[in-house]
């Protein structure tokens, strides 16, 4: 159980530092860091975005997950076969996150009207702000969420935790830097600039991983293949 609560807090970080959920995350820190001088305001700010964030995806896999362990005939489907999908769904993940495929879809959903309001009506709003954010996929965060993180969830049937370790995970750099701002807003834009650097390299070689896994996956439980 703890390696499955390390990996959903691990694709939450792997999620939250590339570039699309990177981009909102930036804006939510330019959200947090117009609070004025309070520094109460800013941390509140970053760990209310967090909640939100978190919300979404525990609300979201709950739904998603009791929607497919409901229905008798898919969840006898999966226990037979997860594995045997398990392989193809690494590897397209991998492919995803090595931006070889789904480099140009996305989806918004009314964040960046949400974040005038935001930044217009106070640090509350950094609740809906990051449930919102949350819920604007593109093709990183979307496979890393419904391709690696829902199988997870219906494997260990934690169907609160891990999605919400998940969440928290993708909101950890604004809550870093929440802290930041309320001790020294010049380390901020330097950070930013170590995790652009970093966010290509980690992808990169999670990408092989994943496609490395999903290659074993293959051989073993469809092909058969000792290893």
């Amino acid at each position: 159980m703890w390696t499955a609560l390390f990996s959903a807090f691990w694709l939450g970080i792997l999620t939250a530092i590339s570039p699309c959920p990177l981009a909102t995350n930036i804006a939510a820190v330019s959200f947090i860091g117009s609070g004025g001088e309070e520094k109460k305001h800013v941390i509140s700010s970053g760990l209310l975005y967090s909640i939100g964030r978190s919300a979404a995806y525990v609300i979201l896999g709950i739904i998603i997950s009791f929607g497919i362990a409901g229905s008798a005939e898919i969840s006898r489907f999966l226990q037979k076969h997860i594995s045997q999908f398990l392989g193809p769904i690494l590897i397209l993940l991998g492919l995803v996150l090595l931006g070889w495929i789904g480099s140009g879809f996305s989806i918004q959903i009314g964040a960046e009207k949400l974040q005038k309001k935001a930044k217009k009506n106070g640090f509350l709003w950094a609740v809906p702000l990051g449930f919102l954010f949350a819920l604007s996929f593109c093709p990183v965060s979307a496979a890393l969420f419904f391709s690696a993180l829902i199988p997870l969830v219906l494997n260990q049937e934690s169907f609160l935790m891990l999605p919400f370790l998940y969440g928290i995970g993708t909101s950890l750099p604004v809550v870093i830097f929440a802290f930041l701002i309320a001790r020294s807003s010049a380390y901020v834009g330097k950070l930013f600039n170590q995790i652009s650097r970093v966010e290509n390299w980690i992808r990169n070689t999670a990408g092989a991983v994943f496609i490395v896994v999903g290659i074993y996956y293959c051989l073993t439980h469809i092909y058969g293949v000792s290893l």
